[in-house]
């Protein structure tokens, strides 16, 4: 049996194993951020045995795989990160907290599943919870004993994971978004009963008095700080919360992940050698990743790029949903909405409204002189095309004939289909900025379109979904992505007024 850091800590000597454990426990703060962003170490032999403990699995099991986005400028790339909870009753830790002990030999499902997108330059990130009863397409997967599971579309995406594992549910999320994951990250319940004890608890809000039977959930009405199984209860619940459904619950745990960013962002700490280890123990014990972040330094590293995004650019929304037509009572599916928001993330265009890789400092241009406009080489692109909206047939044609009209005599189309959700006027070079610039003027664009980039030559006009008609860009556009951002239910992770809404039938 390995030591406990306790006794490590009489062997050591001299200030720098101490100077190094406090590091350790910078980093395990660190990585605590979002249900395990990150992990801990503890001297080499320590270090190997936690690198030990992980669990390690493929990241894709399909054939088929959503394409990357292309770097921006300065040569960075989203990161889309996939978290998810299973409810794996296989250990008796696990059967403790989740009862069903007869379940202990069923394929777990991933009952909490949440995509992070973190964008390129780390000034933003969104997270989406999908409801766990959402009927999805899972694409054909091989699992890595090579056992083939067929494609099927009457499967909720919580049943994904049964399918060969979490790198099923990595390719069901890919075919529903088409956004490409990087990692996955898996947690069972006794690990999220860990985190929770580690950071000294969670601080959480109910309108109401709540008190679930099922879950074992019980709080009074008010602020209150849960850690342990109270915290599990808390994640779990689907009755206590808003109408009784699971949407209620996709909600519940954004308030919790929110709070706990708050804490670790004011600087919470971890001080406690002891606890330090259990963590460790217990995080590497209950945690199951890529095998591209297979060690507890890839951990660390992850968490320290995740450190960069700031608090008020943290986004937690749902996917928008309607009814399933095929079964309304029991299952959900995506709405347009949902298109609306996987197409945002696809182009690194943070839900908040905010422009990622633009010039924050960039200003519309005055009017362009006859000759500035004649000398000015503009591709015009249609990108109205999404996953719910066919494109709309000579948009490129019909605006590039009004630059022609406005005197930019050297504005020609690129017949090449795009998908883009808002409208943008790209430019390859800081010298051609002015030139983006007063194409934007020109057509009523907003400063915030205006967006370097090393995928294009010459200054590009991409008209995006929000610009399906006309010649001049509506200056109600900007209303989309305030309506898709209502259907996600979004919540910043600066809003410490956030409270949950209990179901009636569940107060007491």
């Amino acid at each position: 049996m390995r030591p406990s850091g306790e006794s490590r800590t009489r062997r050591t000597k001299g200030g720098r194993r101490k100077k190094r454990k406090r590091r350790v426990g910078r980093w395990i703060a660190t990585g605590t951020t979002l249900c395990l962003l990150g992990g801990a170490g503890a001297g080499w032999a320590y270090y190997a045995h936690l690198n030990g403990n992980l669990k390690k699995d493929t990241l894709n099991l399909s054939a088929t795989k959503a394409k990357k986005t292309e770097a921006n400028a300065a040569g960075q790339t989203p990161l889309n990160i996939l978290l998810l909870g299973s409810d794996s009753r296989a250990s008796e830790a696990n059967q403790k907290l989740g009862g069903a002990k007869g379940d202990a030999t069923r394929k777990p499902l991933a009952d909490v599943q949440m995509l992070l997108h973190v964008s390129a330059d780390r000034k933003s990130m969104t997270v989406v919870s999908v409801p766990r009863d959402t009927r999805v397409t899972i694409p054909k997967c091989t699992g890595t004993d090579g056992t083939v599971y067929p494609a099927t579309s009457t499967e909720t995406i919580n049943t994904s994971l049964q399918h060969g594992g979490p790198g099923c549910t990595v390719a069901t999320w890919e075919k529903l978004t088409g956004i490409a994951v990087d990692h996955f990250m898996m947690i069972d319940f006794s690990g999220v009963v860990s985190m929770a004890d580690a950071v000294g608890g969670v601080p959480v809000c109910v309108k109401s008095n709540v008190h679930d039977k099922l879950s074992g959930l019980k709080l009074t009405k008010g602020t209150h700080t849960i850690k342990g199984q109270q915290a599990l209860q808390w994640l779990r619940t689907r009755h206590g919360f808003e109408d009784g459904s699971d949407i209620g619950r996709t909600h519940a745990q954004h308030l919790y992940m929110n709070a706990m960013v708050r804490q670790l962002k004011a600087g919470t700490k971890l001080t406690d050698p002891g606890k330090l280890m259990n963590l460790a123990e217990a995080a590497t014990k209950s945690l199951t990743v890529d095998t591209g972040l297979g060690s507890v330094a890839k951990l660390y590293g992850l968490a320290e790029d995740l450190k960069k995004v700031p608090t008020s650019g943290i986004t937690m929304t749902t996917m928008p949903w309607g009814a399933d037509p095929e079964n309304p009572t029991a299952h959900v599916v995506p709405t347009a909405a949902a298109g609306k928001l996987f197409t945002l993330l696809r182009n690194d265009q943070p839900v908040d409204g905010k422009s990622a890789g633009t010039d924050s400092k960039a200003t519309a241009a005055p009017t362009a002189s006859a000759a500035q406009k004649a000398g000015i080489a503009v591709t015009v692109r249609n990108g109205t095309s999404t996953d719910t909206q066919t494109p709309v047939s000579g948009r490129a044609a019909e605006v590039a004939d009004k630059l022609t009209s406005l005197g930019y005599a050297k504005a020609e189309v690129d017949d090449t289909l795009v998908s883009r959700s808002g409208s943008t006027v790209e430019y390859p070079s800081t010298g051609r900025q002015a030139d983006a610039q007063a194409v934007a003027t020109s057509l009523g664009l907003p400063a915030s379109a205006v967006k370097k980039s090393s995928s294009v030559k010459g200054i590009t006009l991409v008209i995006g979904a929000d610009w399906t008609t006309g010649t001049t860009y509506p200056k109600t556009a900007g209303s989309d992505t305030k309506q898709t951002l209502a259907a996600a239910a979004a919540v910043n992770a600066s809003d410490e007024t956030a409270c949950m809404k209990v179901n009636p039938s569940y107060t007491w």
